[in-house]
């Protein structure tokens, strides 16, 4: 995916097991604007099996938290008019995240989360993610996500 909002984050930031390009272990999810929403598309692996033939849930809770924090940082980039990755960075961690599961999520294909933007405040953005398998919804989230508070950032820093 291209323009993808995780390629710009800062080395230091960038360790999420979630979206972090740096994570070798991790899941590289990757979001960017489609229209007026968000997409990130992720395939789940083998290792990712709650039952044979569908996912864990946790897969997908982590799919809607870091597509939810990967679209604060699109949104808020947005609405001040600047290109992700402009200094000073803008990187979203999560204040709450609520997860709904609406049917069992299939393995063997690939998932798509959607992102709709709700709020947009300087420190604070609203989103709304739904998952879909096969073209079937199967989850749907709501990601409150906040600013990286500024001692985050400083204890990267050097590291």
């Amino acid at each position: 995916m291209n323009n993808a909002i995780q390629d710009t984050y800062p080395d230091d930031v960038a360790h999420c097991y979630g979206c972090g390009r740096l994570n070798d272990h991790g899941l590289h999810i990757r979001s960017a604007w489609d229209g007026d929403e968000t997409i990130a598309v992720l395939t789940p692996r083998a290792y990712h099996t709650a039952i044979p033939g569908y996912v864990y849930g946790g897969l997908v809770a982590s799919l809607i938290d870091c597509h939810g924090t990967g679209s604060a940082a699109l949104a808020a980039y947005k609405a001040a008019g600047r290109e992700p990755g402009s200094e000073p960075a803008l990187r979203f961690v999560t204040a709450s995240l609520h997860v709904d599961y609406l049917r069992p999520t299939p393995m063997g294909v690939p998932l798509e989360a959607r992102g709709r933007i709700v709020e947009v405040k300087p420190r604070k953005v609203v989103v709304d993610v739904t998952v879909t398998a096969a073209g079937e919804t199967c989850a749907k989230g709501n990601v409150v996500a906040v600013l990286m508070p500024e001692h985050m950032l400083a204890g990267m820093k050097g590291s």
